[in-house]
């Protein structure tokens, strides 16, 4: 009896020293879809109505990480937003990160802010998102932010235009994950929306992204499917066509 008891104990203790894991599953509804690319890394999906590409799927990353959250852009709308946030939870989110001034990137910011919930750009992004009337981040940086996000550090940084002239990218280190945005193109991809972008210097940015970040292995779009380090490859073929 005593031996089963010990044993019973033993087992008890192991259970508990597990690592303590994300335990969300993916999620889909109309307005939104949420998929595990790392172990604690997320893309989220929601759509913009366009008139050139009709619904069009707009991704954003989260990670989480003990009972820590941050978002690298909101939403397109305050609907699909405010079930991301119901989704991760109880959690803190720490902040949520705007890549750039367009509306696929802080269309559900009042829902963030209502929430109360901190949310950071650029300076430029800041400046672009006044001048196009749309609802602004509250707090602003340079060209660099890191948090620490449960243990480990995120950053987002300025690397240089593209997209458009604030573009910015989000990377998990420990997950070597990183989330392009607009900036990045997803493999066979157009080169879509150029009314504020800058062509001549886009491939020059995502190349000092690969000589500066050489470690990245997956890989976030700002549409359409994750991958490796192929789409900042062919994000920088697509446009030294030029």
């Amino acid at each position: 009896m005593r031996n089963i008891v010990q044993i019973t104990l033993i087992a008890i203790i192991l259970i508990g020293c597990k690592p303590n894991k994300t335990i969300y599953e993916n999620y889909e509804s109309e307005v939104l879809k949420v998929e595990r690319v790392n172990e604690n890394t997320f893309i989220h999906t929601s759509y913009l109505d366009t008139k050139s590409y009709g619904n069009y799927p707009c991704n954003g990353m989260v990670y989480v990480k003990g009972n820590e959250a941050i978002i690298f852009d909101t939403p397109t709308n305050n609907k699909a937003t405010t079930e991301l946030l119901n989704w991760i939870g109880k959690k803190n989110i720490k902040a949520v990160i705007v890549t750039h001034f367009h509306i696929d990137c802080l269309g559900g910011l009042e829902v963030v802010h209502s929430n109360k919930i901190k949310s950071y750009a650029t300076n430029k992004t800041i400046e672009l998102a006044k001048e196009d009337n749309q609802t602004l981040p509250q707090n602003s940086f340079d060209k660099k932010i890191e948090f620490n996000i449960g243990d480990e550090q995120v950053f987002a940084e300025y690397f240089g235009q593209g997209h458009t002239k604030d573009n910015i990218v989000g990377y998990v280190p420990n997950e070597k994950t990183i989330f392009g945005g607009c900036l990045i193109k997803k493999l066979n991809a157009p080169k879509g929306n150029l009314k504020d972008a800058n062509t001549r210097d886009w491939p020059k940015t995502v190349k000092k992204i690969k000589r500066e970040i050489p470690e990245i292995e997956i890989v976030i779009p700002g549409h359409g499917n994750s991958g490796g380090i192929e789409l900042l490859d062919y994000t920088i073929d697509l446009f030294e066509e030029n």
